[in-house]
Parts: structure tokens; C-alpha cells; sequence
């Protein structure tokens, strides 16, 4: 677009415009400048909303271009119109993408610039560039670059190094829902992907044996005082990527207004405790968390945590120093308005993994927290994808052989596997026809008759099901030949989430359980 604005406004530079203008001439020329002003004005609030992941940014900014364009194409044509003046908008957005693709080159980065983060190979990201490093700076300066940081960078480029790169890929999906919250409380989008890589590798559905849950791992009475719980669908917003996020932000900003602006303390109260955190702030006069007596004071868990954090943090800002690549994520947000009834594993599936080595189920349901991976969504449902998967939906979704094998896997039952056959017996050929048997030819070996079997009463209906490790509603109630709602109401499980917990007892009336 940029080269077929240049091209038209070096022929209108070379036909040259007369000098004598009238008002009208004036007038017009006024209107085609005020043109072009709105023009680079749309243009850069496109660029904003690229960079925030608003789907409608490129297409605001491709009708910006072509703004542009006729404006030029018109001054050619209008009396006194300087196109070397109207082709001073274009210089200037021709800079701002150059040096936005300049930042965007991981492999032309230099040696010593230890800021290159790959975030920057978003061009649109250029607009915000100079803030976005100067964030990254102050990070280095609140936390202390010591050994045990040292260990933990060591142990994720190591046998860590895949959960790393994954809790990224996760990450980058789910930026749009989560950066912003912290930036509006004036926190580093780097202690955000550190602590999110820490407690879930960014899996919005990951819960710990002790009760923490979402991609930020709040624990329930937490998360209740920061506005998380049950949102009245029985949803747990504690799942939410967004209200998780905005919720971490709130109780690290919290925390380091208690003690003295510490990331180091303030971390070690989000994963130890807040109470033990300030009792030992305020007993050692407000000394750092790495002198020995306020260190030794945490558990081992927290002496682990907090060092962890920091170190993935300071790769996610470092990358190229220690020679991390982290994979570029086609991640700009979509709506997907469902063709057909389908769930997560199905689109799963008939999306393939094109771009993606593992697929695209873990971006679904981090985007789509409210439903459970085997959830049937009815058709018209409209769920959060990105617009590849919206791509790749249309082309091999709604119609066609992998469409119709996803849903022929999907819908497979294991139990329809098992044959089940009678007793075999022999019959003799005449037994068989009522015919004499032919000379030469024995009759084939008659069984005796087995002896009637007495029939054994029916075994009567279970009332009830014992919830085992790994089971789902929707799995239950398909083994049990149940309606899910009913099954549902029956025994207060509220929809869409269809949450259960193994050992539960569950009522199964009304369900062919025979």
C-alpha cells in the first residue's frame, strides 16, 4: 500500500501544478490537506488498536492507506495542490512502520541490546515501544540479579525450558485479556508472565491440591476479597483470565504499599501468606528478603517461589542473551459464531495443528474458561478464538470429510467396542433338515443340550454414582444414558461449567442405569 501511494505521488511531483490559484481552488486544496490529517490520524488510532489486539485495527488502518491514496490521486488532478506536502503525512508513517519493523527483527538484533523481547515483533507495538522499555529498565532496578535468580533462569533453560515456552504460547493468547490490567496499576507486564509461568503455565483450568485455581492460582477466600468467586452462572471467576489478572494486580499493588514497594516480599506474601509476609517485614525493620533472618523465616516453597518468578520474568525481558527463542503466536483476537452444535475436542480436531505443534485446544479453552472441553455448545454459539482459528473453522469445520471424522470421533463410545454373544453348539445335518444322513457321510457331532439355566433376578438400578478421578458430568451422564440438564438439576450442579469433584455422590433418577 505504502509503495502504491509513493508511486502516484512521484508522477504528480513530476507533472508540476500551476501557481495561480482561485478561492475555490483554495477551498478544495483545504479540503484534500484535512482529508489527509484525518486520514494519519485514523491510521495511528489503528495502529493503538492493533497493538491492543482489536480485530477491527487492520481493517481501520487499510482504509486509512487508501484514504491516503485518493487524496494524492486527487491533488494530482487539483490546481496548486502540493503533493510534496501531502507526501509528508506518508514520510512520516513510513517511518513509524519502518522503525517498528527494525524493532520487530530478533535476528538483526544486536549483541548488547538485552531488551529485544519478541513481544516487539508486533510492528503495531512500535507506538508504545519507548514505554514498554522504559517499564522493562525499571523492573531490572526493583528486583536483585543475584545467584538464586541465577539458579532459577539455569533450571527453566534447562529441564524447564518446554514449560517456559509453553506458559508463553499460552500467555500470548490470552495478553490481550491480562496485560492491560496490569498496566493500568502501573506493574511490569514481566512480574505478570512470571508469576502466571510459576503457578500455572498459563493453563486458566489448572487447579493445585490445596485449592488455588486459575492462571493466577488464587485460593478461594483470596480471591473472594479481590472480587473473584461463583459469578451467580456457577462460573468461578478465579478461572477468568481477565478478572484473574486484574485481581493479581490489585493484591501485588496490595502488598508492596505494605512493604516499602518490594516485589521480592510481595511475592513471597502471594505464595507464603500475606500475615507471615508482613509479621516478618515489620520484625526485621524492613529489611530485604534476601538477608538471611527475613529469608530463613519463609518456607522452603516460598525461598523457591520467589526466585523462580524473578528469573522467568528476566527472560521473558532477555530472550536473546541467553539465546531463548520464543515462537511468534498469531494471536489477534476473533469472534467464532459456532456453524453447527460442536464442543472444544471437536473444533480441536478439525482445526489440525497448522502454526501450532500442539493445536489450538489449550488457546479454546483459555480463551473460553465458562466451558468444558467435552461441553456441546449448540449452534449459533459464538465463542473467543483468534482469527486464524476463525480461518480454519470456516475451511474445514462446517462441511467436508474431517469435518464429519471429528464428529464421528468425538461421538465414539468405547463400550460400543464390546461384542457380546451366546452359547455355540453343533448341529447335525440331518438334525438340521429332518433328512436321513448320506452312505459314506457321518452326521457332524451333536452337543448335548445344556440344561435350562435358572434366570437370575435383575440386579436393581443404582440410585447413585460415585464420582471417580478424571470423570466428567457430560461423561457420566453419557455412560448412564442420562439428559444432561436433568442430571444436572437433579443434583444442583449449575450449567455451563458442570462442575464435580471425585468422590462425589451423585443421583442418577431418571437415567437407564440397567
Amino acid at each position: 500500500m505504502f509503495r502504491s501511494i509513493l508511486a502516484v505521488a512521484v508522477l504528480a511531483i513530476l507533472s508540476g501544478n500551476a501557481a495561480a490559484l482561485s478561492r475555490r481552488d483554495q477551498t478544495s486544496i483545504d479540503a484534500l490537506t484535512q482529508r489527509m490529517q484525518d486520514a494519519e490520524s485514523k491510521y495511528r488510532d489503528a495502529m493503538v488498536k492493533i497493538g491492543n489486539a482489536d480485530p477491527a485495527g487492520q481493517a481501520q488502518s487499510d482504509t486509512a492507506l487508501e484514504d491516503m491514496e485518493d487524496v494524492i490521486a486527487n491533488c494530482m488532478k487539483q490546481k496548486g495542490c502540493s503533493v510534496p506536502t501531502m507526501l509528508s503525512t506518508y514520510k512520516r508513517l513510513l517511518k513509524l512502520n519502518a522503525d517498528a519493523e527494525a524493532d520487530a527483527s530478533d535476528e538483526e538484533a544486536e549483541d548488547g541490546d538485552d531488551h529485544a523481547s519478541p513481544l516487539t515483533a508486533d510492528v503495531p507495538e512500535a507506538a508504545r515501544a519507548a514505554k514498554l522499555l522504559a517499564d522493562d529498565h525499571r523492573f531490572d532496578k526493583m528486583v536483585q540479579f543475584n545467584p538464586a535468580v541465577q539458579a532459577g533462569i539455569r533450571r527453566w533453560l534447562t529441564d524447564m525450558r518446554g514449560p517456559l515456552v509453553n506458559s508463553y504460547e499460552n500467555y500470548q493468547y490470552m495478553r490481550h485479556l491480562m496485560w492491560p490490567q496490569y498496566q493500568r496499576a502501573g506493574l511490569p507486564e514481566a512480574l505478570l508472565f512470571g508469576i502466571m509461568a510459576k503457578e500455572s503455565n498459563g493453563k486458566v483450568h489448572s487447579t493445585s491440591r490445596a485449592g488455588a485455581a486459575g492462571p493466577m492460582q488464587f485460593m478461594y477466600g483470596t480471591g473472594r476479597r479481590f472480587g473473584l468467586g461463583d459469578d451467580g452462572t456457577g462460573f468461578d471467576t478465579r478461572y477468568d483470565p481477565r478478572a484473574a489478572a486484574e485481581a493479581s494486580a490489585s493484591y501485588l499493588n496490595e502488598r508492596m504499599g505494605q512493604l516499602n514497594r518490594s516485589i521480592e516480599l510481595a511475592l513471597a506474601a502471594y505464595n507464603g501468606g500475606e500475615g507471615r509476609a508482613l509479621r516478618v517485614y515489620q520484625g526485621s525493620g524492613g529489611r530485604s528478603f534476601w538477608e538471611a533472618d527475613v529469608y530463613n523465616q519463609f518456607p522452603s516453597e516460598t525461598q523457591d517461589y520467589v526466585p523462580m518468578v524473578i528469573a522467568a520474568a528476566w527472560l521473558f525481558l532477555h530472550p536473546n542473551e541467553y539465546g531463548l527463542t520464543f515462537p511468534k503466536v498469531d494471536a489477534k483476537p476473533a469472534p467464532l459464531r459456532l456453524a453447527q452444535p460442536s464442543s472444544i475436542y471437536q473444533l480441536t480436531i478439525c482445526l489440525g495443528n497448522r502454526g501450532e505443534r500442539e493445536g489450538y485446544m489449550r488457546a479454546l479453552r483459555n480463551l473460553n474458561p465458562r466451558y468444558q472441553a467435552e461441553s456441546w455448545l449448540s449452534a449459533g454459539t459464538t465463542i473467543n478464538a483468534t482469527t486464524k482459528i476463525v480461518g480454519l473453522y470456516n475451511r474445514w469445520c462446517t462441511s467436508g470429510p474431517r469435518a464429519e471424522l471429528a464428529r464421528t470421533l468425538v461421538l465414539s463410545n468405547p463400550n460400543n467396542a464390546i461384542v457380546r454373544t451366546g452359547p455355540v453348539t453343533t448341529v447335525g445335518m440331518n438334525e438340521a433338515s429332518g433328512a436321513a444322513e448320506t452312505e459314506g457321510e457321518p452326521a457332524l457331532a451333536t452337543l448335548p443340550p445344556r440344561p435350562a439355566k435358572k434366570e437370575k433376578p435383575k440386579a436393581a438400578k443404582p440410585r447413585d454414582h460415585r464420582v471417580e478421578r478424571g470423570e466428567t458430568l457430560i461423561a457420566i451422564a453419557r455412560k448412564f444414558q442420562c439428559d444432561i440438564d436433568d442430571l444436572a438439576k437433579d443434583n444442583k450442579i449449575k450449567a455451563p461449567r458442570y462442575a464435580i469433584r471425585p468422590g462425589q455422590r451423585l443421583k442418577l433418577k431418571g437415567c437407564a442405569t440397567d
